[in-house]
């Protein structure tokens, strides 16, 4: 793997965990600070609103797991790499620009 390629897939990574936490994490905040107000407006309600509030964070914490998906097969099985054993993904390398007769074209 080239340096160059190696030191974008190390930043992709970085920032694909680093965004999926981000959002998730806001919501996560929102969604417990509405319960917790819904709760002490309508005590009686406490049991569905538990329910959909750990419903909801459970979908919002996969979103998170996604971007770990992501940053790990960008750190060791990048599909972009020319050494992969694969070729990327099994399409081989693929040229950003083709020159007439090139045989990737």
């Amino acid at each position: 793997m080239s340096d160059l390629t190696s030191a974008a897939s190390v930043l992709a990574a970085a920032l694909a965990v680093g965004l999926a936490a981000i959002g998730p994490g806001i919501g996560q905040g929102t969604a417990a600070g509405q319960a917790v107000e819904g709760i002490a407006r309508q005590p009686e309600a406490e049991g569905k609103i538990r329910g959909t509030l750990l419903l909801s964070l459970a979908f919002m914490e996969a979103l998170t797991i996604y971007g770990l998906v992501v940053a790990l097969v960008l750190l060791f099985a990048n599909p972009f790499a020319a050494d992969h054993p694969h070729g990327g993904w099994g399409f081989g390398p693929i040229p950003l620009v083709t020159a007439p007769g090139d045989p990737h074209r």
